[in-house]
């Protein structure tokens, strides 16, 4: 059974477990993968904790985890990128394999590649662009695991950074269609800055940018994750791309 340890946000959480559903090959109702859901809505906010602006999250998320554990689940996936800083915190606590957002994307970046012309060449130095939180661009989560794969992660300037922020609060705030053109102008910016790709690295933006992405440049962290639960849960089972719904 497959725990998500959600409600950061609540509406990304919905997002990803739409997305899990559409990557799963299924006939019925029983093909899908069993899911046990925390909306944990109580944890605090994780940039805000990164930053030194509020209280630390992790033991909240690891209570949330003791839910999820006593309800039987087996494999852990937490659809939200800033909370991944306390990862490796989360997985020394369980026994429970805790899947990764970052690598989920690097996985979908290296496949994407062999998928498409205009694909990063995985390993040769690409530049990507990363479309985050304040507290996710600061712990260099992306640009580290990244660089294992030989690319270069690229933010917005401060000003563009602080776009993304208002966007990504605008999201929270059910005030979606305000915070589109914001992250679209970013999105703009860095592929003028020399980005072949550009992560929606917090599990808000793809939902403010569904549906604007001609080119496919984007990436969804969100829709990566729900790729390598699929992976995961039923590694019998080829995981569909054209099922999954695309930011384009």
């Amino acid at each position: 059974m497959l725990g998500v340890l959600g409600g950061m946000g609540p509406m990304a959480t919905v997002d990803f477990l739409a997305k899990l559903v559409r990557a799963t090959p299924a006939g019925r109702d029983q093909d899908h993968i069993p899911t046990l859901v925390c909306s944990a809505v109580d944890i605090p906010d994780r940039a805000d904790a990164i930053l030194g602006a509020g209280p630390d999250p992790l033991p909240a998320m690891r209570a949330a985890l003791a839910r999820l554990e006593a309800g039987g689940a087996t494999r852990i996936a937490i659809p939200c990128n800033t909370a991944h800083h306390w990862h490796a915190a989360l997985q020394a606590g369980t026994a429970l394999p805790i899947l990764h957002i970052v690598d989920a994307v690097a996985e979908t970046l290296a496949r994407t590649e062999t998928e498409t012309e205009t694909g990063i060449a995985a390993g040769t130095g690409g530049r990507v662009g990363l479309l985050a939180t304040d507290g996710t661009l600061r712990t260099g989560l992306y640009r580290e695991r990244l660089a294992r794969r030989g690319l270069t992660c690229l933010g917005p300037d401060p000003e563009g950074q602080a776009a993304v922020a208002a966007a990504i609060r605008l999201v929270k705030a059910h005030r979606v269609a305000e915070a589109r053109p914001l992250l679209e102008a970013q999105v703009r910016a860095l592929a003028e800055a020399g980005c072949d790709r550009v992560v929606m690295a917090c599990t808000e933006i793809p939902i403010a940018l569904a549906g604007s992405d001609p080119s496919g440049r984007l990436v969804d962290a969100t829709e990566a994750l729900a790729r390598a639960c699929v992976a995961a849960c039923r590694p019998d089972c080829r995981v569909d791309a054209a099922a999954l719904p695309r930011a384009a």
